[in-house]
């Protein structure tokens, strides 16, 4: 196998006409990779991701050959998938208000050019979802573009198609999340093209790293949310005297434990599987 690809948290190996697609222990906040590790992250982010698909196959074709037939030192991290060419933009769905989101919103009152009520607070819930794509930045870091940007990069019939896919599987996670007593506050999707054209699903769906996962019975509009997602390292982080660039600084053990925690527990209240390392 040839690795071609490091990320800040995962790494893609070549293997024939697949890839191996490795999920690390690695945890990054502002585009930072932090020196310290989170144990099972990998794997917790993986079995999510694997029972999300699932979830979700009736909506769009996914990139998963087998979670099975990969390497055995990356057993329960690592999934074997399609190669996709992958369209350049961050597919951003939102139900409420909060991060990146909210400061767009407060600068002039609406998201990716769709407007929204005034009076909205940190946290508020959404009239409906929204569609609210970035770019994908390779360096520096991701900008809010307008669903007229998306048609002129990749053609209006892909972006409305992918609009709202991208819309249903936030509305599916949403629901089913609702169900087990967790708000989705907002998700990122990847999609990309099998080599027959087929849009498809790809990276990683619905996780604590690319979602929002707030408890619905601690949910209070206008300020933080109780987070169990990768909100918590962010949130430690800017307490901290850091100018948010390399090196990141070391995470404490209180915050390791605190944080693989809310992983393990949006693990198991949406899957209603208990987590075994």
């Amino acid at each position: 196998m040839e690795l071609v690809h490091s990320g800040k948290v995962r790494d893609v190996y070549a293997d024939g006409d697949d890839l191996i697609l490795v999920a690390s222990d690695r945890v990054s906040v502002y585009d930072v990779v932090l020196p310290t590790l989170i144990p099972d992250k990998g794997k917790i982010l993986t079995q999510l991701s694997l029972w999300w698909f699932e979830q979700l196959a009736d909506i769009v074709p996914n990139h998963i050959i087998s979670a099975t037939n990969v390497p055995d030192e990356w057993e329960g991290r690592a999934v074997r998938c399609r190669r996709l060419t992958m369209l350049p933009v961050e597919w951003i769905a939102r139900g409420y208000l909060a991060g990146l989101g909210l400061k767009e919103y407060e600068k002039g009152g609406a998201v990716s050019g769709v407007p929204l009520p005034s009076g909205l607070v940190e946290g508020s819930k959404l009239p409906e979802p929204i569609f609210t794509p970035t770019t994908k930045a390779t360096v520096g870091h991701d900008e809010f573009i307008t669903y007229d940007d998306v048609v002129t990069e990749i053609g209006d019939d892909t972006a409305a198609r992918l609009k709202d896919v991208t819309l249903e599987i936030y509305r599916r996670g949403a629901s089913v999340a609702a169900d087990r007593g967790i708000i989705i506050a907002d998700t990122k999707l990847e999609f990309g093209r099998a080599p027959d054209g087929t849009l498809t699903l790809g990276d990683e769906v619905l996780t604590s790293d690319s979602s929002r996962f707030w408890p619905a019975d601690q949910w209070q509009p206008g300020g933080p949310q109780h987070s169990l997602d990768k909100q918590y390292v962010r949130d430690w982080s800017s307490t901290l005297d850091w100018d948010r660039t390399p090196p990141g600084p070391a995470i404490p053990q209180d915050v390791v434990e605190a944080t693989r925690a809310r992983y393990i527990e949006v693990y198991e209240r949406l899957t209603g599987h208990s987590w075994h390392s």
